[in-house]
This record gives C-alpha cells, structure tokens and sequence, in this order.
C-alpha cells in the first residue's frame, strides 16, 4: 500500500475514496508497452467518472469513450474535444443521440440495424458527417471468459451472420458514414493467452465484416478486457508478450494497419484506473458474534461493490489495511452500516488482529468500480469524500450530492 497523507485526507473527512493522479501515470505507460503501435486508446469513463482522472488520462493521450449523457458531461468538463469522443451503449434515447450531436460528438458505436436508422435520421441535418462503428457480436464464445459481453445473445452489438447475411441494413443511410467495426467481447481478463484469443476472434470478424460490407474499414476498435485487482492488494497485471502477438495477429488479416490502413484502437477503464484510488473507512464497531469476529465500518455496498452481486465487478472479499500495516491478522466477517443483512464485504476476509471502533482502514485498489458502481442512494446515507492526490498533496477535495427537482405535472391541455 502506498503511503497517504493521512492526516490531511482525515481533514477532509471519512469516508473517503483517495485518487492518485501519478498511479494513472504509471498504468498509462504500462499499458501502452503492451499495446501494438500505431494504436489510439480510451478510457472508458464507466470505470470512474471523476472528471480529475479523466482529465489526466487524456493530457496522457488518451480519448474518451461514454454511455451517457452524464459521462458525456464529465468528458467534455475534463477536456475531451467533442469530435474524438466515441459515444457506445447498447441502447441510446433519441435526446441521448440529440444531446451528443448539439455538444459537437460525431463518432457513434451502433450495435443494430435499427440503431443505425436512428443515428441517421438523427443526424440527417448535420453539417458534419456522422461516422458510426457497426458494433459486431461474433458467434464464437472465448474460452476461459467469466463475464462474457458477445459471443452470446447479447444487447451488445450485431449478430456477425446477420451482417453477413444482411449487409445492406447497416449501409446506405444518409448522412451517416460506416467508419469501421467495434468488438468488446469480454471485460476484466488476467490471462494473457484468453486476451490473445478474444483479439484473434474480434480481428478475424472484423476482416470478415470488410469483406461483406465490399469497402476497407477506416477504424477497427479491438476494445479492451484487461484485467486489474480489485479491492484487495496487488500491482497492475504484466502482458509482455502482447504487443508482438496482436502485431502479427493485424498483419495477418490487415497488412496497412501500421500505415493507418486502417486505425486501430483500444479500450480500457479499469487497468488505467483501479490501482489509483483507495477507499478510506473508519470501524465503527468490533464484535463477536456466534464464534466469529464482525467489524461494522463507516462504508458498505453504498460506497463500494454494490454491483458485485450482480457479477459486474469481481465479488468483494476486501483487503482491510491500516495506515501502519499492522502485520497480525486475524479473519472475520466485514459489513457496512446498512440496515440489511446485503451490507456484507466477506464472510471471513483477513483485518488486522487488534482492529478498534475508530480505527481508520484502507481499502486498495478501488479506482475503478468503486463509487461508480455502488448502491449509493440505497437507505441514504451520505456519499463519501473524493480526494485528489498529485503526489502527496491534496488538490481537490470534493462530495457528489443527490437532490430532488420537482417537474411540472402535466395538465390535460399539455398532454
């Protein structure tokens, strides 16, 4: 774990979530020296939405991928430049699609033919041309895969054989123009053979789709599935031979891919993200209770892994730190203070040995899929603290808040 200034992010107040702007850095880098080069990456905003990561990660080089008009938001807030924003998601509203276009946004995944009738009627008026990425669902499961986003039946994407079968549904609408494909076919992969494979899978239908659709592709977005630790302790993960595997892997199928013939690019939200951010948690009660040890903290579900149990983020077993890295342990099972017995961490995760009320805990590597993917309205309670770190000093200390607005009711003439 490393060193925080405790003190100050106490000053600010607990709960809190601690970002580490030089870890986006070095898991920048990282990734990169396993990327195939030319290639273009983004972060994708769903892993953390704090515009200060964001910002960072696109001074680094990154672009920025977003599924909401929220994300969107916070893009454009960080400094993304609207033209290089590449908005996805399986299902989009037509104020979604208007909103993106009125903010400058021309580049759109697609995963259906319908969703391609929309964009273009949508942008039909546009003085600039759309482009859109025909989102592709191959039919070919990956071996070795826990969270599967293709290679199923899927929201995600068109079926590969039905682009095959019916290319002229996703071609033809004016004012939009078929940039290229986009493939995600897993999320958080470890292995670097599964990763190697799931890209040979998503390259092979991205030639296939050129050749049916009779035109070379501009853009293949490869998407990413690099897996990173999750609130327990560890360092990013090591792909060393990727980069030279996914360099024969394009050649292979895309000769001008490193002459930009066509782009090729990467996604990534939690590699970049995860091992930046600590969540920092006092005990309020210590326990026992039928022969096992219970510690009661300040956070739970509503401030990390509330999707856990939904299987969207790994399942929590956490790793309850003290700022002094006490060596003994002991095991016991790590709740929150909600008023359900949902609110549990683990069962029997190791804490330190000598754990008290008011004792202060970290919690490692929870950057990504921390309060973004939390139950954070769930009973109340207030949101934590979000503390920005550029090396030891603190620059921005902030809290989300959630208020309600009242609409107009409608009246029978406005119906």
């Amino acid at each position: 774990m490393s060193k925080l200034p405790m003190d100050d992010i106490v000053a600010c107040g607990t709960p809190a979530y601690v970002y580490e702007l030089d870890e986006l850095s070095v898991c920048y880098d990282l990734l990169r020296s396993f990327l195939p080069s030319p290639s273009d990456l983004y972060y994708s905003l769903k892993a953390n939405p704090h515009t200060a990561i964001v910002r960072r990660l696109l001074e680094l080089g990154c672009r920025a991928e977003v599924t909401s008009e929220g994300e969107l938001l916070a893009a454009i807030t960080a400094g993304a430049r609207p033209g290089e924003i590449l908005y996805t998601g399986p299902g989009k509203r037509d104020d979604d699609i208007r909103q993106a276009l009125a903010s400058g946004v021309r580049r759109f995944s697609v995963d259906s033919a319908a969703a391609m009738r929309q964009l273009g009627e949508l942008s039909r008026n546009k003085d600039d041309r759309v482009s859109a990425l025909l989102r592709v669902n191959p039919e070919q499961p990956i071996p070795g895969v826990g969270l599967a986003m293709t290679g199923t039946p899927s929201q995600f994407g068109a079926d590969l054989r039905w682009i095959e079968e019916e290319p002229e549904s996703f071609t033809g609408y004016p004012g939009i123009a078929v940039e290229g494909v986009h493939l995600y076919l897993a999320t958080n992969l470890a292995d670097e053979d599964v990763l190697v494979k799931q890209f040979s899978v998503a390259i092979d239908a991205a030639a296939r789709v050129q050749d049916r659709l009779g035109f070379p592709l501009q853009t293949i977005d490869l998407g990413g599935g690099f897996g990173a630790p999750y609130a327990r302790e560890g360092s990013s993960l090591q792909f060393p031979t990727l980069a030279e595997r996914l360099k024969d892997l394009l050649s292979a199928r895309f000769p001008g891919w490193q002459s930009g013939h066509p782009a090729v690019a990467f996604e990534s939200g939690r590699y970049l993200s995860s091992t930046c951010g600590h969540l920092v948690t006092r005990v309020l009660d210590v326990k026992e209770s039928q022969g096992r040890t219970v510690v009661v903290c300040e956070s739970g579900i509503n401030h990390l892994g509330g999707m856990a149990g939904l299987r969207r983020v790994p399942p929590i077993k956490p790793a309850v730190q003290t700022p002094d890295d006490t060596a003994d342990e002991t095991e016991a099972m790590v709740s929150g203070p909600l008023c359900t017995p949902l609110d549990t961490w683990a069962k029997d995760a190791p804490v330190p040995a000598d754990l008290q009320p008011g004792d202060l805990t970290v919690i490692p590597n929870v950057g990504a899929y921390g309060l973004s993917a939390s139950l954070a309205l769930f009973l109340g309670h207030p949101l934590p603290v979000e503390i920005v770190l550029d090396g030891q000093r603190v620059i921005e200390c902030t809290r989300l808040e959630v208020h309600r607005s009242y609409a107009p009711i409608p009246t029978t003439e406005t119906r």
